[in-house]
């Protein structure tokens, strides 16, 4: 199995990228970037002005988005999909979530130490998405 290398300055991409559909998909860009501290990495808008693609990292992972409609296969097949949960790994949840507070994000569940080890907190997007963000580090070793 190959990697994929990418132009963007990253050696290697991330093998999953979570792909969100927003209505207002510049909406949710200025939330990622401003409350949530996420890098745009590329944005592609069509004539319209909508963004057809757009690529957003934080630390080693990356999320893509779009506005929902048009004819593409991904889009039609997304057309009533509900939202969507992502769950971000951050070295200090507690100064993350107080950065999301700030730009005024609907705060799901404040910092809290989790049974497992992690300390989490859970917040809601515009558009319904849940994002949670803590320590915990999936496929490591506890």
């Amino acid at each position: 199995m190959s990697e994929r290398t990418e132009v963007i300055g990253m050696a290697t991409g991330p093998g999953i990228c979570p792909t969100i559909l927003y209505r207002d998909a510049k909406s949710a860009i200025r939330t990622l970037t401003e409350a949530f501290d996420f890098r745009q990495v590329s944005l592609y808008e069509n004539e319209d002005g909508h963004v057809v693609h757009a690529e957003l990292s934080y630390g080693d992972g990356m999320v893509m988005l779009g506005t929902k409609g048009g004819d593409r296969v991904f889009a039609r097949a997304m057309a009533d999909a509900g939202p969507v949960g992502v769950y971000v790994v951050v070295d200090d949840p507690d100064a993350h979530h107080a950065r999301a507070v700030e730009h005024g994000v609907e705060v799901l569940m404040p910092p809290t130490d989790q049974d497992y080890g992690s300390r989490d907190y859970m917040a809601r997007d515009a558009e319904g998405n849940v994002w949670s963000f803590g320590t915990y580090a999936p496929g490591t070793p506890g």
